[in-house]
């Protein structure tokens, strides 16, 4: 038998977790630059430095590739947010965390709000396919339910808010200042993309919405 000689090149393993993640990364970045519609698979393979026949091995198509896209963004919204411990604050300083930190992620991920507005322009479609996403928001869903019944409990809360309503209450002040940041720059003569204008954002919407929820 000839005996392996130095310079052969050395066989690569594959990874399949390290490929399905540099397909997701790659498939992210092309979907929140072209949408849904004007991704193509070829782009995203070769971004990810991989033969385009691993796209359809891993994930079976387009459709599937984006879904999975999708539900890691909210998947990161969700670890975030299962980070902040809050259950194991005072209500208020809980529920002021979770503002803050939606706010932030939104301010961090501006292909979030790309993706989203995508995927609301078709009617969620692949949203509504998805077996994780329902299952995903549930506990969240529980956690703000038990703060602000923990508020009600200690008088710092009203009654009767609903945690959903809450929730998206706090996501819509966020989302809708990051999703037209250029048009209300323009009606309203400044700069809201600033750090300054930002951190100004922050502390409206924070106190805004403890505002609402106090007695």
């Amino acid at each position: 038998m000839p005996s392996k000689r130095s310079g052969d090149p050395v066989p690569q393993r594959r990874d399949p977790a390290a490929t399905r993640k540099k397909l997701l990364t790659a498939a992210r970045l092309e979907f929140a630059r072209h949408g849904f519609a004007g991704a193509r698979v070829d782009e995203i393979a070769e971004r990810a430095g991989v033969n385009k026949q691993l796209v359809y091995h891993h994930f079976g198509d387009k459709d599937a590739l984006y879904l999975a896209v999708l539900e890691w963004v909210y998947e990161d919204i969700r670890e975030q947010e299962r980070r902040l411990k809050l259950e194991g604050l005072p209500p208020e300083d809980a529920i002021r965390k979770l503002i803050e930190a939606s706010f932030d992620h939104l301010a961090a991920n501006p292909d979030f709000i790309v993706l989203l507005n995508d995927e609301n322009r078709g009617g969620a479609r692949h949203v509504r396919g998805s077996s994780r996403l329902e299952a995903m928001h549930s506990p969240l869903v529980k956690s703000v339910s038990h703060i602000l019944n923990e508020g009600v409990r200690a008088g710092t809360f009203r009654k009767g808010i609903d945690p959903v309503q809450l929730y998206i209450s706090i996501a819509g002040l966020s989302y809708f200042f990051f999703s037209n940041t250029p048009t209300l720059s323009a009606i309203f003569g400044k700069d809201l993309s600033s750090r300054a204008q930002r951190r100004a954002r922050r502390r409206h919407v924070v106190d805004l919405v403890l505002q609402s929820l106090r007695p």
